[in-house]
């Protein structure tokens, strides 16, 4: 196993879609190094110390969220000379990611007040209201073309589906749950699912049009659901709850046809072989050595002559 040099870093690392760049936060300035010979490619110097960094789906761009500042700029690797300044003043900025066509950011302002579509096209913006949460609750169809991002007003959680290549909203549709915690289209993009807080088991399969597929709750006065995942093909749904059990639910009946639960303690077969790495003390082994007699003609009492 072989290591590099090391690097000083004081905020986030990041490597890029591609593999091809590690973006590394030093203080007031944004480092690109190259992956295979980590010789810098690019130098960038922020107005604040870097908070986030996220690089965009083309590897073309790179964001750096100064949430002190309540600002955002971006850079372009093949043109160093472009630059982009978001500043949303007293709003301020607790979040910012890339859209998935690489050319927007969405940011969203301090207290969930609003959520900004920026475009690095045409310099417009458009502005969402009341989205339920900073970092989460936005999730975008695998083409990349529509969007569900979800709201809350008049203390009810709302899910609004936007089209990307406008940012307008298409339709808008109220969802069944006390304190929404999070939403995720499939990867087929036919579904959307939705789960309430660990305060409440629910967790909602919703069609694009609004319709409620399937509600499922496995018990309910304990803790409830703590993560959701899709399965890579749409057919199966991953249900974890605070029970240490995972649920896995059919894309059919939308029923859970498996349970497997997570042991406190996890015993491995007698015949498992674990390997260790242990850094062992260097020794030099002087057993084998010994003066020669011009050498030891040079020595007079234990001193060099």
């Amino acid at each position: 196993m072989e290591f590099s040099d090391t690097y000083k870093h004081t905020g986030p690392c990041c490597f890029s879609p591609d593999a091809r760049y590690l973006a590394i936060a030093v203080d007031y300035r944004l480092v690109i190094r190259d992956v295979v010979t980590l010789k810098v490619v690019q130098l960038y110097s922020c107005m604040d110390k870097i908070s986030n960094i996220e690089w965009a789906l083309d590897s073309e761009y790179i964001l750096c969220g100064l949430y002190k500042r309540a600002m955002v700029q971006a850079w372009s690797l093949s043109q160093p000379e472009w630059t982009c300044k978001i500043d949303e003043g007293p709003a301020g900025i607790a979040h910012a990611r890339w859209s998935p066509d690489s050319r927007h950011i969405i940011t969203t302002s301090d207290f969930q007040l609003r959520l900004t579509v920026w475009s690095l096209v045409n310099t417009a913006c458009i502005h969402i209201q009341w989205p339920k949460h900073a970092s989460k609750g936005v999730s975008f169809t695998q083409d990349g073309k529509f969007a569900a991002i979800a709201t809350r007003r008049d203390c009810k959680d709302y899910v609004n589906l936007l089209s990307c290549h406008t940012w307008e909203v298409m339709g808008t549709f109220t969802v069944d749950t006390i304190d929404l915690a999070d939403l995720e289209w499939s990867p087929n993009d036919s579904a959307i699912v939705v789960w309430d807080s660990p305060l409440e088991y629910k967790v909602l399969i919703y069609s694009p049009d609004g319709r409620c597929l399937f509600k499922y709750q496995a018990y309910d006065s304990w803790l409830g659901v703590k993560t959701v995942a899709w399965s890579p093909c749409s057919q199966f749904l991953a249900v974890g709850s605070y029970d240490q059990t995972l649920r896995t639910l059919n894309h059919l009946t939308w029923k859970p046809f498996a349970e497997f639960v997570h042991v406190s303690t996890v015993r491995g077969p007698a015949s498992a072989v674990v390997f260790k790495e242990v850094e062992e003390p260097w020794h030099l082994d002087v057993s084998g050595l010994h003066l020669n007699d011009d050498s030891a003609h040079d020595i007079q009492d234990g001193k060099p002559a």
